[in-house]
């Protein structure tokens, strides 16, 4: 017994505490602006996503403490679960606000879509790690990670969710050139890609379409399409250097501002705590992003290498194109705020994350070897 609580221990004391701090800042800074967005009170957002946390907390030090073995193990059987519960979704799915992402297990909707970006990272630093160098260059071993990446993206595209397929095959294209493929291939996907734009913009729905469009132009629809990013954009710059303070924002608290618990959160941050607020913020996710990076350098196994990186871009990412579409940089495509957004998915998936970070930290020092021979 005392030898296993010794083990126990010695996992823990193996354990980043300062990416767990910092994640936890950044985590109750979101409750803090959830308990704002509900007028000052705890229920319902906080508390919901305050229990939510806690649960995902737990998990997230289990795989901490997990071998790197057993995750390059199961990485397979969990990216094909992943993707059979997003087959269930397009069967049986619920739907809501016009897209079928969800499904309702025991009372609690959950997203799927989210937890299959976590198996795509798995299952790309598994099929890289086991990848002999010579044949990253080799084009037939690049079909493989294409298909991995694709057919996940092609369940979530028909919910629909432009945004999470967006992130999801933008960090498989980042681990794969981080894994060594070509530019040559990248540059004729980017080419593939803006040839088939007229094609996409064909098949994309209606809304995704006036998104768009607003974008482009947020003052032509003030009322309806642009109701939201210029609402977002009001409060953004009401809130100054130093913001109104907390539970004051005008926008926010008289309900003009849309979504604010969701996908608009950081514009409350901003309109309470102003430009400070937001840098601060900012401050604490480049803290996390480059810890998480200096993880991916320092890891002698190409598993934990891209397992970190993946784990790293998919924050970026999100971070990046949530930022960008409350200030009217980007189009409105529903990407919640890593940490900050009320979701239980997106908060369990980012946790878990996490935990995958800790978990290449852990072993960082570990070179297991190829689990399959040369293909």
């Amino acid at each position: 017994m005392s030898s296993r609580r010794l083990s126990i221990i010695d996992r823990l004391a193996e354990i980043n505490w300062f990416i767990v701090i910092i994640m936890s800042t950044i985590a109750m800074i979101g409750f803090a602006m959830m308990v704002s967005a509900a007028g000052g009170a705890f229920h319902p957002w906080a508390a919901q996503q305050v229990s939510k946390f806690c649960i995902a907390f737990v998990l997230m030090m289990i795989i901490a403490m997990l071998p790197m073995r057993m995750l390059m193990d199961y990485a397979y059987p969990i990216y094909f679960i992943c993707l059979l519960v997003l087959v269930g979704v397009d069967i049986i799915g619920h739907t809501g606000m016009g897209a079928k992402r969800w499904l309702t297990l025991g009372g609690l909707n959950l997203q799927p879509s989210e937890f299959m970006k976590l198996a795509v990272i798995l299952v790309l630093a598994r099929y890289f790690h086991q990848l002999h160098p010579d044949d990253i260059r080799r084009f037939p071993f690049l079909i493989p990670p294409v298909l991995l990446i694709a057919m996940p993206a092609i369940f979530i595209l028909r919910q629909p969710n432009l945004g999470t397929t967006t992130i999801m095959c933008t960090v498989g294209v980042i681990l794969c050139f981080l894994a060594g493929v070509q530019w040559r291939y990248f540059i004729s996907i980017a080419v593939g890609g803006a040839a088939a734009l007229p094609v996409v913009w064909h098949f994309m729905h209606d809304y995704q379409k006036r998104r768009v469009l607003t974008f482009l132009n947020p003052d032509q629809d003030p009322l309806g399409a642009g109701y939201n990013i210029l609402q977002s954009m009001i409060a953004i710059g009401s809130g100054g250097l130093f913001g109104k303070g907390y539970l004051k924002g005008s926008q926010s608290q008289l309900n003009f501002l849309p979504e604010k618990h969701t996908d608009f959160i950081f514009t409350m941050l901003a309109e309470e705590f102003g430009f400070l607020g937001c840098l601060i913020l900012l401050i604490l996710y480049i803290i996390l992003l480059s810890a998480g990076m200096m993880v991916a350098m320092r890891s002698r196994s190409t598993f934990g290498a891209m397992m970190a990186s993946g784990v790293s871009a998919l924050l970026f990412m999100h971070i990046l194109i949530n930022c960008s579409m409350v200030m009217g940089m980007m189009p409105v495509v529903g990407v919640p705020l890593p940490l900050m957004s009320y979701g239980g998915s997106i908060m369990v998936s980012t946790v878990l994350a996490i935990g995958l970070l800790l978990n290449a930290y852990a072993n960082r020092d570990q070179l297991p070897s190829r689990m399959m021979p040369k293909l």
